[in-house]
């Protein structure tokens, strides 16, 4: 009597990605489910963008990803051959939390932003109670806001939907998707937990879904692989700590007229600088170089760079922290002006580059990109700079064994393990 070996049932989580088309949403969820499949080989990620992402936030139909998404994702997963465990999906799609209930999938919902902004639309009402909302600025800009749980008092110009960023019919729409997150079983956020504890701890009491903080999501440096870019070939030639790295973002631009002050700046500061800048700069100086883009996390780790100029997106924020940079910041929509908050009057590793309402002129440029990146810093640039140290080896901490990201992590996919199908 003969006996056939059976092989063991492969129990297989299979999570449906999708985030918001903006490379600030793409990337950190990009990067987050890397993490996952590399933490378990039962982990298959379908990871779902349009072809037409780029004109979708390069156009002026941006409100498409919320009227016409949604039923070609459900017809996409009808189209699936192994049914999804899970849905991660961007908190700003709020249709797909509606469409994981619809279906008895589990949702978690994907916040790419800090937790203090959470905490501020997830609270938007407590400005209505306190007559702050609407509100016209008549020289009250500077008033202090301290009734958002968890978030230190902030100025009312920091606050999206005061700072001119975000207009009604658009505020009104991300209102709607914090709401959905309620719906919701699980709510990531890409941050660390020692960098905003008392928000996360805030939320996790109020909220009756479990929320992890899911680390830096920072992706892996691999070791260069071909020809080195340029821009890293020139900062191996540069001093230790030496280059101002100057960022605007991905997305939005400055004036010619300001860009014009922002140059004449750097180059009036007489350092060092490595600027990423989509149009053309015809005079850098014999101090700087410009680039159409790089490979922003290699740059900000480079030995050469001693500071960070942001315009403070979270993407830009978190590797900042892991790189140990001290911060110059320049918002300028959105979010970017409470992550500047943050970065200078709570985390205290930078100074505010931009002012409210006026050009940012040259002059104001050259003294604080002087001081900042001088190597015989004063003592407010040497704490800075150490606290921006502290704040790196915070981030890597987190990040190891037994560190909060870690941990949060690891309790999410055990969590969402634990409901996967056995497929043969």
């Amino acid at each position: 009597m003969s006996s056939v070996a059976r092989a063991k049932p492969v129990a297989v989580c299979h999570i449906v990605a999708i985030p918001y088309p903006g490379r600030g949403h793409i990337n950190p969820l990009m990067n987050l489910c890397k993490v996952l499949v590399s933490k378990s080989d039962n982990i298959l990620i379908t990871f779902v963008v349009t072809e037409e992402w780029v004109s979708f936030i390069g156009s002026d139909e941006k409100r498409a990803v919320w009227t016409k998404m949604e039923v070609p994702f459900e017809q996409l997963l009808d189209e699936l051959e192994l049914p999804p465990a899970l849905i991660i999906a961007d908190t700003h799609l709020f249709w797909a939390v509606s469409v994981g209930n619809r279906r008895n999938i589990p949702v978690a919902s994907f916040w790419p932003m800090s937790t203090a902004m959470f905490s501020v639309f997830h609270h938007f009402h407590l400005f209505r109670e306190n007559g702050h909302f609407p509100v016209d600025f008549l020289g009250n800009e500077n008033e202090q806001v301290d009734y958002i749980y968890g978030v230190s008092p902030t100025r009312l110009l920091d606050l999206p939907g005061f700072n001119g960023g975000i207009y009604p019919l658009i505020l009104k729409q991300i209102l709607g998707c914090i709401s959905s997150v309620h719906k919701a079983d699980y709510l990531l956020f890409p941050s660390i937990y020692e960098l905003e504890s008392r928000t996360i701890d805030t939320l996790k009491a109020e909220l009756s879904l479990s929320i992890y903080a899911v680390g830096p999501c920072i992706p892996y440096m691999n070791s260069n692989h071909g020809d080195k870019a340029y821009c890293l070939q020139w900062l191996d030639t540069q001093p230790s700590n030496s280059v101002l790295y100057v960022s605007m973002g991905s997305f939005l631009s400055v004036s010619s007229a300001q860009m014009e002050e922002i140059t004449a700046g750097l180059r009036g500061s007489g350092v060092r600088f490595l600027l990423v800048a989509r149009e053309e700069i015809k005079d850098c100086g014999d101090k700087g170089l410009v680039v159409p883009w790089c490979d922003q996390l290699k740059v900000l780790c480079h030995p050469s760079i001693g500071g960070f100029w942001s315009h403070c997106g979270w993407n830009s924020v978190r590797e900042g922290i892991f790189a140990g940079t001290p911060f110059l910041t320049f918002p300028l929509f959105a979010d970017q002006n409470l992550n500047s908050k943050l970065i200078v009057e709570d985390w205290k590793i930078g100074w505010r580059m931009k002012q409210h309402g006026s050009m940012t002129t040259r002059d104001h440029i050259s003294v604080l990109v002087k001081r900042l990146m001088d190597t015989k810093s004063d003592n407010e640039v040497e704490q800075m700079r150490r606290r921006a140290r502290e704040l790196r080896e915070i981030c890597l901490k987190s990040t190891g064994r037994h560190g909060s990201s870690e941990t949060n992590i690891n309790s999410f996919l055990h969590s969402i393990l634990q409901q996967i199908p056995i497929v043969f």
